[in-house]
């Protein structure tokens, strides 16, 4: 009898280590699936972030570009010629229909 006492005494300790070693594996496969994810989702975003910064170094670019040209007096006198029909005395401004069809 108090063999038997002895072996389910031993059933028991390893049912508990074995339940607690399932335990902290389950638990360590749950933070590390979060913690993948996580990862991945900063991924995407500095993926995102990087396009987006691409975009805006180019726009950055154009503007810079168009202040360098807004300074030349030529291309201001022409920008407003062409853009708000702006003429000088004794001009006529004639607008022709677009080839666009």
């Amino acid at each position: 009898m108090n063999k038997k006492k002895g072996i389910q005494k031993a059933k028991k300790r390893f049912l508990v280590l074995a339940v607690f070693f399932v335990g902290l594996v389950g638990l360590s496969v749950a933070t590390i699936f979060g913690d993948w994810l996580q990862i991945m989702s900063n991924k995407q975003e500095i993926a995102y972030l990087t396009s987006y910064y691409d975009e805006l170094l180019s726009e950055e670019e154009s503007l810079t570009s168009e202040v360098t040209k807004l300074h030349d007096p030529d291309y201001v006198a022409r920008y407003a010629r062409e853009k708000y029909m702006y003429s000088l005395p004794g001009e006529f401004i004639i607008k022709l229909p677009d080839d666009k069809k």
